[in-house]
């Protein structure tokens, strides 16, 4: 069928419905649209697809505006629960290159089992559930910018029509907003399938990011059409290029959110490492209180408001009265940088390596207009401190020092703070402390080197390293676990 066709065929619908009492045109001319959609796509209750292909990790940069690190994805399969808005994603992979960041081992394939459900996210660790609230809003927008997906979201949210063309085509874009989630626009061809979504979702760090995803090459399934290639691209660079091997409409899919996250709360727990200085810990990211005169500093602002928030709370009660004037960025990984703007809703400046600072002042600088969050409620204007080696904060009886992380295959904006009356070394990501029973690795980890020459270089005398995933250990347990004597 013709563009042409399509849309004779719906300026007669039009025509029709311009003369049915009580109806809005707009609204039935885009109902119209997707209920044609519907039948041509089929409108299975659940489905199962699965593939292979490449993938880049959104928000893990080597440097901040570069592309997301590359994985190869030896298999990739979701399930879909249409009827109860829930989602399963198994995924086995590896790195593609070396460079960034993601938590994934530097070689060998990594497997992750990772689910949504209404407003419930988790992870399956072995056979233990672990919350995940960071990855509500992600996740329920792959669920609702699938092919069927995005039609049964629109028909819901009361989507709205109008023709743009794309690629030299004119294709009818029906517009809505899942509250609180994303807004979307989905672009559906003359033979009524969807070809593109163009969405926005909030994210922790960019306030809001857009993103594209791309369907192609559409198969059908018993009657159920599905794409044999799903492109997506987020922030500007590609997270997403999927080749699908197989589709089961209405498979199995009784996804039950488990008690356990169902029931979780923030947990926030301090541990006086010295006399001013807390390890702020109880979650999967640490971070560090430091007292000085008149004001705390805050080392490490991770994740997002639902876990900075609670560790603002928290801090403040350790020295009441003093504000919180400084927050110190660790890097620009997401997971490491989610809370800088509940921080800057605080008032707290932010302190960051200098190749982060423009991509920063821009990041806070744009609202969460979607599901507005504590700076966009608070109408501050965040402020960045930028270092680019070195840098000291002191108040004449403690001093606070930040040193660039050089040659990190991690990130190129690295920075680790040492409190040198205390001896006191605080890192992300260079070093997570091993199991106390755990045997070190046979081959040392190239990060746990970079830091131990980091250290040496610029000649830090450590006793203890507060590290902001894990326990607080003895450097001795750093040197141990890369394989090298430690220091006397």
């Amino acid at each position: 069928m013709s563009g042409h066709t399509l849309f004779t065929r719906l300026t007669l619908l039009l025509a029709a419905l311009a003369f049915i009492p009580g109806t809005t045109l707009a609204q039935e001319s885009a109902a119209a649209v997707l209920k044609r959609a519907s039948a041509a796509m089929g409108d299975p209750k659940s489905i199962r697809y699965a593939g292979d292909g490449t993938g880049w990790t959104f928000g893990q940069a080597w440097k901040p505006g570069m592309p997301w690190p590359k994985i190869d994805i030896q298999s990739q399969a979701r399930t879909i629960n249409y009827a109860t808005g829930s989602m399963r994603e198994e995924i086995a992979f590896s790195r593609g290159e070396p460079k960034g960041g993601g938590g994934y081992p530097l070689s060998g394939q990594q497997r992750n089992d990772q689910y949504v459900s209404g407003n419930f996210a988790w992870n399956m660790v072995a056979v233990a559930p672990i919350s995940g609230p960071r990855f509500v809003v992600d996740r329920t927008h792959q669920l609702w910018v699938s092919p069927h997906g995005v039609i049964n979201a629109a028909i819901r949210n009361n989507a709205t029509l109008s023709w743009q063309a794309k690629d030299g085509k004119s294709l009818a874009a029906v517009s809505f907003t899942e509250p609180g989630m994303f807004s979307a626009t989905a672009f559906i061809n003359d033979d009524y399938l969807v070809e593109r979504v163009d969405s926005r979702l909030p994210d922790a760090v960019l306030g809001e990011v857009p993103a594209v995803t791309l369907y192609s090459n559409y198969r059908d399934y018993g009657g159920v059409k599905f794409p044999g290639r799903i492109q997506q691209s987020q922030g500007g660079h590609p997270t997403l290029d999927l080749a699908v091997k197989e589709v089961q409409p209405n498979a199995p899919a009784d996804i039950q959110v488990p008690d356990a996250v169902r029931g979780a709360t923030e947990r926030v727990t301090t541990q006086k490492v010295a006399d001013g200085v807390w390890f702020v810990a109880g979650g999967s990211h640490n971070s560090v209180a430091i007292e000085m005169k008149d004001h705390l500093v805050l080392v490490e602002a991770p994740l997002g408001d639902y876990r900075v928030g609670p560790v603002i709370d928290e801090v403040k009660k350790l020295a009441p009265g003093k504000p919180i004037r400084y927050v110190i960025n660790s890097h620009s990984h997401f997971d490491h940088s989610g809370g800088l703007r509940a921080a800057a809703a605080e008032g707290a400046t932010v302190i960051t390596q200098a190749e982060n600072k423009a991509y920063f002042e821009r990041a806070l600088a744009t609202p969460s207009k979607i599901r507005p969050d504590q700076l966009t409620k608070s109408g501050k204007k965040a402020a960045v401190r930028a270092v680019k080696d070195t840098m000291t904060l002191s108040d004449g009886a403690r001093t606070v020092e930040l040193r660039r992380i050089g040659d990190s295959i991690h990130t190129d904006t690295f920075l680790m703070v040492y409190l040198p009356k205390e001896r006191l070394l605080i890192e992300a990501d260079a070093y997570t402390p091993i199991a106390p029973t755990a045997k070190p690795p046979a081959t040392p980890n190239p990060y746990h080197l970079n830091l131990i020459q980091n250290i040496e270089q610029h000649k830090l005398a450590v006793d203890r390293i507060l590290p902001l995933h894990g326990r607080v250990v003895p450097v001795a347990e750093l040197y141990t676990t890369a394989g090298k004597t430690p220091p006397q």
